[in-house]
């Protein structure tokens, strides 16, 4: 690696007992891992933020399994591109070492079209294909390609997997080594990062550069001085895209229409994918408005469809319409919360069988084994309703719905505690 390189680019690892991070899927028992090791990996998708090693793994892989690799952009190429791919390794036939992997980077920019191109060549086993993806495969892979692929989730990295990252640069890097350098305090640059190690890294090596002939002691203090200027160069190459959407995001659960607008500006001349943006409107309409003002989720997804339609520049409009509306919204998160506590039981609690009474009952052994038993049909009680148990009877009594302080999560919770007075209770 030469010198002048990026220091993200002359630490990138160059085999897995240097990769760091992912040991839900790289540790011994881990399902890629052992896929690896068998020699035999399926078609897949690698998901997850910018900087947590999605290309660097690829690589890594086809290293480690000995096997001839083509990359290709999804921003640069096209149709064109992978079929000169796919035909040069069938022309090559048994002259070709077997299981050559294409890599796809960014493979959510691909067209439907473009991923069609793939289908024959991945189905056959032509190719072993590897995408990369910091969007969500289910929006962006077509369920054709997706249901040939198994999709692995990449993590953040860690603030002990962070850590090992500098002290690693600084102790192996060509250009670090030869310098006199001190980590007193790393909080303020782990927390710059975001969890992403190339960004990590290139505000690291920016800072280390703001110091002449002199010994480099960073501390947060210093940190937070000088990262003005590397900040300053993610902002051109597009790197904050996770810290923008986070601002706007918590811009609109704050209810400031203003700083929403602004971050929603930033993302749409930064030339952000308007549906990236919908959708994360979408998630703000359920998620912090909700219940309080259920139209909300109806505005964000004719919001999400309209711009689907019509693209940029037009789409900044729907979106900042869109925007001021759920800002200006009543607040509320009891539905958000609701699934969280749901979900944790079923964690707590495992498989709880069904109530015999509400279990379907389409056989006659069925019948005879107690299936629907006692179920009461609601409709035949007066206001449609009567008192019955439909929870597991180890977890009978247990309330997931919590009303914050808006009034309409309020007169959900004072209905339920009118229907059910003898049953939920705080």
């Amino acid at each position: 690696m030469i010198a002048s390189s990026p220091l993200a680019e002359r630490m990138r690892p160059q085999s897995l007992d240097e990769f760091s991070g992912q040991d839900h899927l790289l540790k011994e028992e881990a399902s890629l891992r052992r896929a690896m090791d068998s020699g035999i990996i399926p078609s897949m998708i690698l998901w997850g933020p910018p900087g947590v090693g999605k290309t660097t793994l690829a690589h890594l892989i086809a290293k480690h399994l000995n096997r001839p690799m083509h990359t290709l952009s999804a921003i640069s190429s096209g149709v064109k591109d992978v079929r000169e791919v796919i035909q040069k390794v069938e022309k090559a036939g048994m002259f070709q070492q077997s299981g050559t992997i294409l890599f796809i980077d960014e493979i959510h920019r691909f067209s439907k079209a473009q991923q069609d191109s793939l289908l024959g060549a991945v189905e056959k086993g032509t190719v072993t294909l590897i995408g990369a993806t910091t969007e969500n495969p289910s929006f962006e892979v077509i369920s054709a390609l997706l249901s040939r692929c198994q999709v692995y989730t990449l993590s953040d990295h860690d603030k002990e997997s962070l850590t090992n990252i500098l002290h690693n640069a600084i102790k192996h890097d060509v250009i670090l080594k030869e310098k006199d350098i001190e980590l007193k305090e790393i909080n303020a640059l782990i927390a710059l990062s975001g969890g992403d190690a190339r960004k990590l890294l290139n505000i690291f090596e920016i800072i280390v550069g703001t110091f002449q002939n002199e010994k480099v002691t960073i501390t947060d203090k210093v940190v937070h001085e000088r990262a003005q200027q590397s900040m300053a160069v993610y902002d051109k190459d597009g790197e904050q895209h996770y810290d923008i959407i986070s601002a706007f995001i918590k811009s609109i659960r704050g209810s400031d229409i203003n700083a929403s607008v602004y971050w929603l500006a930033r993302m749409v001349e930064g030339g952000e994918d308007p549906k990236f943006i919908a959708r994360r409107l979408l998630i703000s309409a359920s998620e912090d408005i909700g219940l309080a003002n259920p139209n909300a989720l109806l505005m964000a997804n004719n919001c999400f469809q309209a711009v689907q339609a019509v693209g940029w520049p037009e789409s900044r409009i729907i979106l900042s319409q869109c925007t001021i509306y759920l800002a200006n919204s009543p607040k509320g998160n009891a539905a958000y919360m609701a699934i969280n506590n749901a979900q944790q039981t079923v964690k707590d609690t495992g498989n709880l069988g069904v109530p015999l009474a509400l279990r379907n009952a389409p056989t006659k052994l069925m019948r005879e084994l107690g299936y629907g038993k006692g179920y009461k049909y609601s409709h035949d009680f007066p206001g449609n309703f009567t008192v019955q148990e439909f929870l597991p009877d180890e977890i009978s009594h247990t309330s997931f719905f919590k009303a914050g302080s808006n009034s309409k999560e309020k007169e959900i919770e004072q209905k339920i505690s009118t229907l059910w007075a003898t049953k939920y209770k705080e």
